[in-house]
C-alpha cells in the first residue's frame, strides 16, 4: 500500500468483521453490518432501506440472505419479541437480555446481572444441558410513559 493512501478503517474493520466469520466480503454483506452497527435491533426492512441509500442495488432478498448468513456464522443475533417483526443486532458476544418498550417498540439491552451464560437457571432443566438464557422484559419506556402521563385524563375527572 502507498504511505499516502488513505484507508477507512471502518470499512477495513467491516470486511475483517465478515472473513473471521468466514463470510465472502461483498458490497451489499459490508453495507448491512455497517447498517446493523448504526442501527441496533433493526428489522429487515428497516436495515434494507438503510442499505438501499448506499448501494443501491441492493435487493430486500439479499438483506434477508445476508441477516440469515450473520446468525448462522455467529456474527449478528436475532431476537424475536412476541406480536413483532424479528430483530437483528451485532451483539452476540454475551448472554445479555431486552427491554422491550410495549407502546413504541424501542429496545434496549440489559446486562446479565447474575453471571455467566446461562445467567438463569429453569426450575426443571428436565435432562437438558442449558447453555443461553434470553429473557424479554416488556414494559412502557420512559419516553411514553412521560407522554402518556401528559396525555392521560385525571382519575377524578367528572364524566359526562
Amino acid at each position: 500500500m502507498h504511505p499516502h493512501t488513505v484507508v477507512d478503517t471502518h470499512v477495513v474493520d467491516t470486511a475483517a468483521r465478515l472473513r473471521a466469520a468466514g463470510l465472502r466480503v461483498t458490497d451489499s454483506r459490508r453495507a448491512v453490518v455497517e447498517a446493523l452497527k448504526e442501527r441496533p435491533h433493526a428489522s429487515a426492512d428497516e436495515l434494507f432501506g438503510i442499505v438501499a441509500r448506499s448501494v443501491p442495488g441492493t435487493s430486500l432478498q439479499s438483506v434477508y440472505n445476508a441477516l440469515g448468513d450473520f446468525v448462522d456464522a455467529g456474527l449478528a443475533r436475532r431476537i424475536e419479541p412476541a406480536g413483532r417483526p424479528g430483530l437483528f443486532e451485532l451483539r452476540v458476544d454475551d448472554n445479555h437480555h431486552h427491554l422491550i418498550c410495549s407502546e413504541c417498540g424501542a429496545v434496549q439491552d440489559v446486562d446479565c446481572v447474575v453471571g455467566e451464560a446461562p445467567c438463569l437457571t429453569p426450575s426443571d432443566a428436565h435432562g437438558y444441558a442449558v447453555q443461553a438464557a434470553e429473557v424479554t422484559f416488556w414494559g412502557v419506556c420512559p419516553a411514553c410513559a412521560t407522554a402518556g402521563a401528559s396525555t392521560a385524563e385525571p382519575a377524578t375527572a367528572a364524566r359526562p
